[in-house]
């Protein structure tokens, strides 16, 4: 089974394909994709691709819903770079709020000027900058990581008010209960002296930082983002960097237009390169990739919902399809057309599509396949066995 490799990938993912898997940077056919940053939207995929797994979380470089279509089922790997982001959050919140990276930079500056100490001295007020203990940390996402980051700030003596209108069960159990669930955005705007941002970027969340926004926020708020550059509007940020109304930004996601703005700090990227991170990423990944082409079992989809079942039986079909009503009596009927015996079933659904696993006490021939393949809103059929 061939697996391409479209970035370089950690070894500890790597090493978890056993000697039925090549793995290829060159295949043109191939089973899955381990993929990291590269961008996947102009790349024609052959017949034979099942799934993808990105190592890390965002999938802006990945078609999703183009794959969905084709029935590749197309997973990340949330929570793997959580600590490593975390850590960047905490660092970020420093450099906004006190103007460390500007002291360093001037501090080059006094090479060969003379008594270092002295100007040292009558120079560093100019790099003066506010105690984040006592102040208000507004969370935008309650996640893996923003969860994380809301703990560790109510641990620096932060007051932390959050807010993520998809917050799962295990997320919420994860968080502190010092922490504030505010009840929309707005609410975590304008009390907030600090706000960081750890949402996805979707067509709700896009641009979500403009100058509509930002004028509910304090006077001279301190914006940290390490989840994506298009979070913010970027013309709305600079205007209010020179007005005062913002005092710093603190981002991840350099760009032309920010570079060089006073109260910009921009670090390149760095939220998941950290060795850890990266092991964690391909391992996760790595496991998704395998446990869905040797067994049709789901984790961390972001196109279709996730489904696990025990092997029954060593003939399993993996249906994945449309959500629509009479499916499964569709499939049931169509598998008793056939003398197929169904062992055991799962379904779950997601959105619009939906997936259905099948266990079987005979093989699953050819035939099936296509008779299965032939109902309406069924998109793809894969047999493991």
């Amino acid at each position: 089974m061939i697996i391409k490799l479209f970035n370089k990938i950690d070894n500890a993912g790597l090493d978890l394909f056993g000697e039925n898997y090549t793995l290829s940077e060159d295949a043109t056919d191939y089973k899955g994709i381990l993929v990291r940053s590269a961008a996947l939207h102009e790349v024609q995929f052959p017949s034979s691709l099942k799934a993808i797994a990105r190592a890390g979380a965002g999938v802006n470089n990945i078609p999703t819903e183009k794959c969905a279509e084709k029935g590749i089922v197309v997973f990340n790997t949330p929570g793997a770079n959580a600590n490593g982001v975390k850590e960047l959050a905490v660092a970020a919140l420093m450099l906004g709020s006190r103007d460390i990276a500007g002291g360093i930079e001037w501090a080059k500056t006094l090479k060969g000027t003379g008594d270092v100490t002295k100007l040292v001295e009558k120079g560093k007020s100019a790099f003066m900058g506010p105690e984040v203990m006592g102040k208000t940390l507004g969370v935008i996402g309650l996640g893996a990581i923003g969860g994380m980051v809301a703990n560790v700030a109510y641990t620096l003596g932060m007051r932390v008010v959050g807010f993520d209108p998809y917050i799962t069960v295990n997320a919420a159990w994860g968080l502190s209960r010092a922490v504030i669930k505010a009840n929309n955005y707005d609410e975590v705007y304008s009390v907030s002296d600090y706000i960081t941002i750890h949402a996805p970027s979707t067509d709700e969340t896009k641009k979500m930082i403009n100058a509509d926004t930002i004028a509910k926020m304090k006077d001279g708020v301190r914006i940290i983002n390490l989840s994506r550059g298009d979070l913010v509007n970027e013309d709305d940020l600079v205007a209010a960097l020179e007005s005062g109304r913002i005092a710093s930004y603190v981002t991840d996601f350099p760009s032309d237009k920010i570079l060089g703005v006073k109260g910009v700090i921009c670090i390149p990227h760095l939220g998941a390169s950290t060795p850890e991170s990266e092991e964690n990423c391909a391992r996760m990944a790595a496991e998704e990739l395998i446990d869905y082409l040797e067994n049709g079992n789901i984790t961390n989809s972001v196109n279709f919902p996730s489904i696990t079942q025990p092997r029954n039986t060593a003939y399993r079909m993996v249906v994945l399809h449309r959500n629509v009503p009479a499916m499964l009596g569709s499939i049931s009927t169509v598998l008793g057309g056939d003398k197929v015996n169904i062992e055991s079933l799962s379904n779950r659904s997601k959105g619009n599509y939906a997936v259905s696993i099948i266990d079987a006490d005979s093989k699953i021939t050819e035939s099936v396949i296509k008779d299965v393949e032939s109902i309406e809103g069924v998109i793809r059929v894969n047999v493991v066995e």
